[in-house]
């Protein structure tokens, strides 16, 4: 009996340690973002990427290191809504990202040595994002932080605090290699993704031309400026979300040579 219980005993701490691997990746796909300029969660409009470095726990657990570059950007005149179409914004916003997330499967998942090929998961975790959103007038480029179109007396953060969230799926489909496709968004702590959060400011007490040209772009086209100042610029809601949804491929690291499953 004591023997067996040995066997036992060794036999776990064997699938615990080997269980404990290393994981390295590259996600590429898309963009989105919801906030002032746009309300749907699934439209796509830029492309996204980055890499990430995983460790697995065990076949349910892990914990992931995301580095990720993307652009989101948004345009009235495109807008399913007249009254966004006569606002007239603009913007695209490069982001860069670092996030760490803990991420569950709901299947035990154990590439090469696990029962089960594929799984479902999901993922939650903090991080921290650089974002600069810009608008092109005229043939220029123009850093909109910096501009201040609301009227601020300083310009909002260069970067915001993250909290991603998603499910995936993946799938075990040679050795130690792992397929997978994932919809992760990031709910961020600002309303300035997209440049646009209150209300218009008096343009008789901005000082730059472009702040002035820049916060008001309803009468571009129609010569007829419908921004006075106090009216509802964006939709006052108080924080913008990103999304990146990638197609991913990974290799995992065994790191003990007892790699085994009970």
């Amino acid at each position: 009996m004591p023997k067996r219980l040995l066997f036992v005993l060794l036999v776990s701490i064997c699938t615990v340690a080997s269980a404990q691997t290393w994981e390295v990746g590259v996600g590429v796909g898309g963009a989105g973002y919801i906030g002032d300029l746009n309300t749907n969660p699934v439209k796509p409009s830029g492309l996204s990427g980055g890499l990430f470095f995983k460790r697995n726990f065990n076949g349910y657990l892990a914990a992931r290191l995301n580095l990720a570059a993307g652009q989101i950007s948004g345009y009235d005149s495109k807008s399913n809504d007249q009254q966004q179409r006569d606002r007239n914004l603009s913007f695209t916003d490069p982001l860069k990202e670092a996030s760490l997330v803990a991420e569950f499967n709901f299947m035990k998942y154990i590439p090469d040595a696990g029962k089960n090929k594929y799984t479902p998961y999901i993922f939650v975790g903090g991080g921290i994002t650089q974002y600069t959103p810009r608008t092109k007038y005229k043939g220029g480029t123009y850093s909109l932080r910096d501009i201040m179109t609301e009227g601020q007396s300083i310009p909002y953060k260069k970067s915001a605090i993250v909290v991603p969230y998603g499910a995936g799926f993946k799938y075990n489909f040679a050795g130690k290699w792992t397929v997978g496709a994932e919809l992760g968004y990031r709910y961020t702590n600002t309303d300035y993704l997209d440049d646009v959060s209150g209300v218009y400011p008096d343009k008789s007490k901005l000082v730059t031309a472009p702040q002035k040209v820049l916060s008001d772009r309803s009468g571009e086209n129609t010569g007829v400026f419908t921004g006075s100042p106090g009216s509802q610029r964006g939709d006052f809601k108080a924080h913008d979300t990103y999304m990146f949804g990638w197609f991913t491929l990974s290799y995992t690291f065994v790191t003990q040579k007892c790699y085994y499953e009970n």
